[in-house]
């Protein structure tokens, strides 16, 4: 590499669509079926891939499509420039290993700078016998004369953090960092850095399938832009590992993770659900937000059950198609058609509301659990049994169930299961939790949704899609997608960070749902 004077890496003249863009963390390629949206952890990848050796894959086969796939991400991505590659003794700096051969021949100036050989006979030492380039030591001197640096030193198997010297080298690249399957230092399973360091990547590519490490934070920042690469694993080998983690996002009809109800010619207000909101006196526009959510989502009826006249009259005089009732909730669950019931937003955080949520629950009926119930059960999560939806901030989720820690999908899947209840961990990076032990990860949001009232919104989007008879999970995953793309919508193609009020959402909710429907 002595002599040369390529030029620092530079982005590719790649031109964005106009508008509103998806999420970066979104598939290359996929397959038809709701196993597109499957993410694996680390160790159920590593099944994955001894399940396609049993079927006659070869892992060298496997391994030279994986650093192709490394080497045409960047190709596309940068323009050519000094490249170090950082190998790793085990599969992921074989990748690395056939990234660099390939950068090579493509004309790129190219070094590896290994941390320890392969074993022998292994397929990485197979592909580092096929490199022919300079081999340079690993250490500071090298890094800083890169232009661009790709990171196959480990891959999201990695148990253990960092050696203090790989982490301080890591630190002080100053190039753009390509990352092979997962920063080195990162959890696939949790999204944490192992050891409190792993280096921030400005692309990751990795292969078959996601890890719930990209897409939990931090880690989903630490990653960069992800591109997922199918490298001739076949899908048959998720039917033994049958995945229970998946990234939330709409598919077609009967395939995806969810699909929206469907309105047909005899679709009657009646058949479409009725939602019954109990409001507190305090805080109604809370209840006006989650109300107006509830209709936007297609229920049929929506009836805020108010706790006085005064507050009665507020409400109605708000919008004109919403139902107003001074009833006491016992005497409104009498009526077997008020399917959907929603409990939390504006209410007091008092043993009245746990009672009428045992009411609700036991009368049969789909329960959503937020603001003033969850905080109502602080502590007594047994409180909320029976409940069908239970959504969640961080902190009120500590105060139910105690801090969440560093692995929040197993939080939240150990919440769902004492409740029987699906539970929202909501944040930038919400995970849906099943009790069957079924999750979804979310990355469909702005930040702009760190608003008041925008938690309201999302209540009432799960309730009136409860109303119009989705499951649980289903109509969670559904809610916390819609919640996130109305906000972009609202945004009108402004940046993600930019201010943005929960009345603003509503409006949008119906331009994302048609948006998924058949015309």
């Amino acid at each position: 590499m002595a002599g040369l004077s390529w030029p620092r890496c530079a982005r590719s003249g790649a031109t964005r669509p106009v508008g509103r863009a998806f999420p970066l963390h979104r598939a290359r390629a996929s397959l038809p079926g709701m196993m597109d949206h499957a993410l694996l952890t680390p160790s159920e990848m590593a099944e994955a891939d001894r399940a396609a050796a049993a079927a006659g894959h070869s892992g060298l086969a496997l391994m030279r499509a994986a650093g192709r796939a490394v080497a045409q991400a960047v190709r596309r991505r940068f323009r050519p420039c000094r490249v170090l590659v950082l190998a790793g003794p085990g599969n992921n700096g074989g990748d690395g290993y056939v990234a660099a051969r390939l950068l090579e021949q493509a004309g790129w100036p190219v070094a590896v700078a290994p941390l320890a050989p392969p074993r022998p006979g292994s397929d990485a030492a197979a592909v580092a016998a096929e490199w022919r380039g300079p081999v340079v030591p690993l250490g500071t001197a090298e890094t800083g004369r890169a232009g661009l640096v790709i990171d196959a030193l480990f891959g999201a198997g990695l148990a253990r953090p960092l050696a203090p010297e790989l982490a301080a080298l890591l630190r002080g690249v100053a190039a753009p960092l390509v990352a092979v399957d997962v920063p080195s230092g990162l959890d696939g399973a949790t999204g944490q850095p192992l050891g409190g360091f792993a280096p921030r990547a400005a692309l990751t590519v990795t292969f078959f399938r996601r890890k719930p490490g990209h897409l939990l934070l931090p880690g989903r920042e630490l990653c960069g832009p992800v591109e997922l690469a199918q490298i001739g694993l076949p899908g048959s080998v998720l039917d033994g590992i049958r995945p229970r983690a998946f990234h939330n996002a709409p598919g077609p009809a009967g395939e995806g993770l969810w699909a929206l109800p469907r309105r047909g010619a005899e679709s009657h207000k009646f058949s479409l659900g009725h939602v019954t909101l109990v409001a507190g006196a305090e805080m109604p526009g809370a209840a006006r937000l989650a109300a107006g959510a509830a209709r936007r989502a297609g229920a049929g009826l929506v009836t805020v059950a108010a706790p006085d006249a005064a507050t009665a009259a507020l409400f109605r005089a708000g919008e004109p198609g919403l139902l107003v009732s001074e009833a006491p909730p016992a005497a409104l669950l009498e009526d077997g058609r008020r399917n959907a019931w929603l409990l939390g937003p504006g209410l007091p955080a008092g043993p009245e509301t746990l009672a009428v949520l045992r009411q609700a629950v036991e009368a049969g009926r789909a329960v959503v659990a937020d603001g003033g119930a969850l905080t109502a059960a602080a502590g007594r999560p047994a409180a909320l049994r029976g409940a069908a939806v239970l959504t969640p901030h961080a902190g009120e989720f500590a105060r139910v169930f105690g801090a969440p820690g560093p692995d929040r999908l197993a939080a939240a899947r150990a919440a769902a299961a004492l409740t029987g209840a699906v539970t929202v961990l909501k944040g930038a990076d919400s995970i849906v939790a099943a009790p069957d032990g079924r999750v979804a990860i979310n990355d469909h949001a702005p930040p702009a949704l760190a608003t008041a009232g925008s938690g309201d919104v999302l209540a009432g989007l799960v309730a009136g899609l409860l109303a119009q008879g989705m499951a649980p999970f289903e109509a969670a995953c559904a809610a916390v997608w819609l919640h996130g793309d109305a906000a972009f919508r609202a945004l009108g193609g402004a940046s993600p960070q930019a201010p943005l009020v929960a009345e603003e959402l509503l409006p949008e909710i119906r331009v994302s749902i048609a948006s998924l429907l058949p015309f």
